[in-house]
C-alpha cells in the first residue's frame, strides 16, 4: 500500500514516466553519437542516462511501496552511480593510453540536445511537492545531467578549435567525479532516512 495521497502518488507515476522515456532516448542518442564521434564524453553521457533510466524504473516502482522499500530503492540508485563512475574512469584510462579523435561539432550538437532534455527532466522533478529520498535521487541524477551536457558543449568546442583529444577526456573525467559526488549524497541520504524511519517506527 502506498502512503501517499492518490494526487501525489498519480502526479510523480506520471513525471517519472516523462523523465524515464526522455532519458531512454538522450541514452540512445548518446551512444550512437559517442561511437560514431569517437567521444568519450558523449559514452560517458550516454552510460548516465542508461543508468538514470533504471533508477526511475526503480523510482516507479517505489512509490507502490512503503519507506523502508524507497530508501533501499535509493540506495540502489546510488550504488549504480558509483559503479557508473567506475566505468566511465576506465574508458577514460583506455582512451588516454590508445589515443582517439573525438569529433568536436557532433559533441557540440548532442550535448546541446542533451542539455535542454535533461533541464525539461529537472524542471519536471522539481514541481514535486514534498519528495521523498527516491525522488531526491532522481532529481541529483538529472542535475548532473544538465551539468555534464554543458560541459560536453564547451569540450566539443575546444576540442575543434584544438584539434586535440583532452577536453573530451577532461570531461569524462570530470563526469565521473560528478558521479561519484551524487553517489555518495544519495547514500549519505538514505543513510538518514533509514534512520529517521527506525526511530520513528
Amino acid at each position: 500500500m502506498t502512503d501517499q495521497p492518490d494526487g501525489k502518488d498519480s502526479a510523480e507515476r506520471r513525471t517519472l514516466w516523462i523523465v524515464l522515456l526522455l532519458n531512454a532516448a538522450i541514452a540512445a542518442g548518446f551512444f550512437v553519437t559517442g561511437l560514431t564521434g569517437d567521444s568519450s564524453a558523449l559514452i560517458a553521457n550516454g552510460v548516465d542516462n542508461l543508468s538514470d533510466t533504471a533508477v526511475y524504473a526503480l523510482s516507479l516502482i517505489a512509490l507502490s511501496h512503503g519507506r523502508t522499500w524507497k530508501t533501499r530503492a535509493a540506495t540502489v540508485s546510488g550504488v549504480m552511480l558509483l559503479i557508473f563512475a567506475g566505468g566511465i574512469l576506465l574508458d577514460v584510462g583506455r582512451r588516454y593510453i590508445q589515443g582517439s579523435e573525438p569529433i568536436g561539432p557532433t559533441m557540440m550538437v548532442m550535448s546541446a540536445i542533451a542539455g535542454v532534455v535533461n533541464y525539461i527532466c529537472l524542471r519536471l522533478l522539481q514541481r514535486l511537492k514534498q519528495p521523498d529520498v527516491n525522488l531526491r535521487a532522481a532529481t541529483t541524477f538529472s542535475f548532473n545531467d544538465f551539468i555534464s551536457n554543458g560541459g560536453i558543449l564547451l569540450a566539443g568546442a575546444l576540442v575543434l578549435w584544438l584539434g586535440t583529444n583532452w577536453p573530451d577526456l577532461l570531461v569524462g573525467l570530470a563526469t565521473a567525479l560528478i558521479a561519484i559526488k551524487g553517489g555518495i549524497e544519495i547514500l549519505r541520504d538514505a543513510r538518514v532516512e533509514t534512520k529517521t524511519n527506525a526511530e520513528t517506527a
